[in-house]
Parts: C-alpha cells; sequence; structure tokens
C-alpha cells in the first residue's frame, strides 16, 4: 500500500485543486491530504477567506480523497511524522524547494519521495486568478451601474 500525502491551503476550492488531487493519487493506494490552518495561512500567505473547518470539509468530500486532516501550527513535519507518508506531492505552484524538503526529512530519519505535481494549463487554475476575475467582473459591474448598493 503506497500513501501519498498532498497539502496545501484550499482556500477557495477550484479546479486546479482537483487536478493536483487527481495527479497525486496517481501516485499510490491512498491519498491522505493536509489542509493547512487558519494561523498557518495568515502566517505565510494571506487572511484565508474560508474557515480552516470548511477547507476541511470541502476536501474531505472530494473523490480522490482518502483522508483529510489539519496540520500543525509550528512544525510542518510533525505531521508527516504521524502519517508516514511514502510519497510527499507538492503542487506545482506551492512555494516549497524539493531538495530542502528531502533534507529536512532526511534529518528527521525520513525516507520519502517528494513529488513536484505538473501544472494545469486552464484559466481559473488558482485562488488568485479566481478573485481577479471576480474584482474586474465586479469592477465593471459597478462602472456600468449594474451592482446595488
Amino acid at each position: 500500500m503506497v500513501r501519498v500525502m498532498a497539502s496545501g491551503v484550499f482556500d477557495i476550492l477550484h479546479p486546479g485543486h482537483i487536478y493536483y488531487l487527481q495527479e497525486a493519487k496517481k501516485l499510490g493506494d491512498e491519498l491522505v491530504v493536509v489542509v493547512a490552518k487558519d494561523s498557518t495561512v495568515r502566517q505565510q500567505k494571506h487572511e484565508p477567506i474560508t474557515s480552516e473547518d470548511m477547507r476541511l470539509a470541502m476536501v474531505k468530500a472530494l473523490k480522490p480523497v482518502d483522508k483529510a486532516v489539519l496540520g500543525y501550527e509550528n512544525d510542518r513535519y510533525r505531521i508527516v511524522e504521524e502519517l508516514k507518508p511514502d510519497i510527499i506531492a507538492v503542487g506545482y505552484d506551492q512555494n516549497h524547494d524539493e531538495e530542502k524538503i528531502k533534507n529536512d526529512l532526511k534529518k528527521r530519519g525520513l525516507n520519502i519521495k517528494v513529488v513536484r505535481m505538473p501544472e494545469l494549463a486552464l484559466d481559473l487554475s488558482g485562488t488568485r486568478k479566481i478573485i481577479r476575475k471576480i474584482i474586474d467582473w465586479y469592477s465593471f459591474q459597478k462602472k456600468m451601474g449594474k451592482v446595488e448598493k
């Protein structure tokens, strides 16, 4: 049984997330997804739009996902030690250095393969792309006088 671990924020679920998880699932028999805690998202990215509980529930409901859990705040490898994956799938746009991850894992005595997932070439494949499209749509609607106050 090959266990694959994927992780992310999953704020505003979109086709890029689905593709990432589908591709990660192809690497093994079981896909476990780690959803970032709100405090981690605030510290490393932005104010989350949806709560960690909501994001976790949505990820758990996805077909490729066998199990989803919340990560820990200050030690990203603690959950890895608990889950014991054979492979860690890194999203194509995640700001992670695979070599650093491999070295960090090795220091903890963990022999885990790290794989960068391919990109989905699609207009709305990222949270920031979706937010930008909504802002542009709203701005246009407002300019045309179609936005209610």
